[in-house]
């Protein structure tokens, strides 16, 4: 009676797992999906981050776009270069000359600069901070509660007394902070070079208003675009010529950094070796972690 109890168990898993394999057969042929071989091997040449950089939600969908749709091959900038080189030669297509795109933070403005604060009771996000009026007296400045810092995966920034401030060694121009920044005052740019001249402020309003609120910021004396054509004044406010800006900077430019009031037009980015040899022998300072919270008890004001 065992032997056939036992017959019959076997006899039975036999008949079940015959069925199932043509069940699965069948749905593995009727609910096939072909995928193109490009996209799998785009796949393996991305850096896998995830960062959302290109637009794309992943590497995943960014990899099926430029191989079922043509997208650009050049949109990963954590791979840079070297990937994008990669995914042409899988496409099959020529890819021009790449320029790393870079953040720069349009704000110089630290926590002793900053006039017309008042004292912020609530959530310690920009996006929070931002909503409530009067929380600086600068409607354009940085918040310094790092919103951009938290939506970096690769540690290049902190806020530092009150400024985010960009680690070039560690960016590698996702755009997360600047999709971030309730303010816009976080720019992509194209950098040329390692180093970049920029404006670092954002407020359009006059220059009496602008001294009213804040020490540095930019009171659009025009005295940078009478001294070079890279230079225009628009909405009160000093802006570059980014497609007529070169790597080396003609003496026109350089006269009209030292002709700005507010020292407003600054070089980000990597330090030279001139930068470097300068502070070798100072003693740096601890970089000090904000203290982010979500409560009302027991802050600091962060505004």
């Amino acid at each position: 009676m065992t032997w056939v109890t036992i017959g019959l168990s076997a006899g039975t898993l036999l008949g079940m797992a015959v069925v199932l394999t043509s069940i699965l057969g069948w749905a593995n042929k009727k609910f096939h999906v072909d995928v193109d071989t490009r996209a799998l091997a785009i796949i393996d040449e991305l850096p896998g981050a995830n960062c959302g950089g290109c637009g794309y939600v992943g590497c995943g969908e960014y990899a099926e776009a430029v191989a079922l749709e043509h997208e650009d091959v050049s949109l990963c900038t954590v791979g840079g270069p070297n990937c994008a080189q990669a995914v042409a030669g899988i496409m099959g297509v020529e890819v021009g000359a790449l320029l790393p795109y870079r953040p720069i933070v349009h704000c110089g403005a630290r926590y002793e600069d900053r006039l017309g604060r008042s004292e912020y009771r609530g959530e310690m996000r920009c996006a929070a901070a931002n909503l409530v009026t009067d929380v600086q007296g600068c409607t354009y400045g940085c918040l310094g509660f790092g919103d951009c810092v938290r939506v970096c995966q690769f540690d290049a920034l902190k806020v530092i007394d009150g400024l985010a401030t960009v680690d070039y060694e560690k960016c590698v121009g996702c755009g997360a902070c600047a999709k971030a920044c309730p303010r816009n005052i976080i720019t992509i740019t194209p950098f040329k070079s390692d180093q970049m001249l920029a404006v670092t402020c954002s407020n359009k309003d006059k220059g009496k208003d602008v001294i009213a609120v804040c020490n540095v910021g930019c009171i659009g004396c025009g005295a940078c675009a009478r001294t070079s054509g890279l230079f225009t004044l628009e909405n009160n406010l000093s802006t570059i010529d980014y497609d007529a800006y070169t790597p080396t900077c003609g003496l026109d430019v350089l006269e009209a950094c030292k002709k700005c009031k507010r020292q407003r037009l600054v070089f980000v980015g990597k330090p030279t070796a001139d930068d470097l040899e300068k502070v070798k022998d100072q003693e740096l300072p601890e970089l000090v972690e904000p203290d982010f919270k979500t409560t009302v008890d027991d802050m600091e004001w962060r505004g």
